[in-house]
């Protein structure tokens, strides 16, 4: 089973990273970081960078696709026409799941891929994610047909882990969750919009454009 993970720049690093971490675990699992070209690929913070083993050209019918959000920049090359989005359409042909996490979703929008669908993103690109024909849902992962979409960030290790139940088994799901001790206790109950206290929400809204697209041209 060829799970690839689709690297670009400006990516946030947890979206590819998190799902990897649980999904490179199921057995028989074979992981590929993929990008446009082989080579180191630059986060969102701009400080780390993760290496793409091969390019587009090279990985054609994996079995699930895993397309993770970004933050930061203005994704003009993702979301229009061309080489990115030819490759999502040719192999979500093969695929049996076609993921993403946080504003990926808006990437498999853009391609066509979600149009009519449930899914849902980071909560600061719901509106973006109906501009693209999907069907916004509030939730942290949704599941529609073979197309599993996950809320913000951290959000992307629950899709995996609610994937790799589907996959193989809640048994295994389970031990790879106790295997990363994954059982989260955060300090604050500040991890969504709907509870994090109002004057956290409205400054991050205030600067939705720059956190999504970055600084104007």
């Amino acid at each position: 089973m060829q799970i690839a993970i689709f690297l670009y720049d400006h990516m946030t690093a947890l979206d590819a990273i998190g799902p990897y971490e649980v999904l490179s675990r199921l057995p028989g699992a074979e992981t590929v970081f993929v990008a446009t070209r082989p080579g180191p690929v630059r986060c969102d913070t701009r400080h780390l960078a993760l290496v793409a083993d091969a390019g587009i050209a090279e990985v054609t019918t994996p079995d699930v696709l895993v397309v993770p959000g970004w933050s930061g920049a203005r994704q003009t090359e993702l979301l229009g026409p061309g080489a990115v989005r030819d490759w999502l359409r040719e192999v979500d042909r093969h695929t049996t799941w076609t993921t993403s996490a946080c504003t990926g979703a808006l990437v498999l929008a853009a391609a066509g891929l979600l149009t009519g669908r449930r899914a849902t993103t980071h909560w600061l690109a719901t509106d973006r994610l109906a501009e693209l024909g999907a069907r916004p849902a509030h939730e942290r992962v949704v599941f529609d047909g073979k197309y599993v979409t996950a809320a913000g960030v951290s959000a992307g290790i629950d899709m995996a882990l609610a994937l790799a139940a589907r996959i193989d088994g809640d048994g295994t799901a389970q031990a790879i969750q106790l295997g990363i001790e994954y059982d989260p206790q955060p300090p604050f109950d500040a991890g969504s919009a709907a509870k994090a206290p109002g004057d956290i929400v409205a400054a991050m809204t205030a600067i939705r454009d720059f956190i999504l697209d970055g600084a104007p041209a």
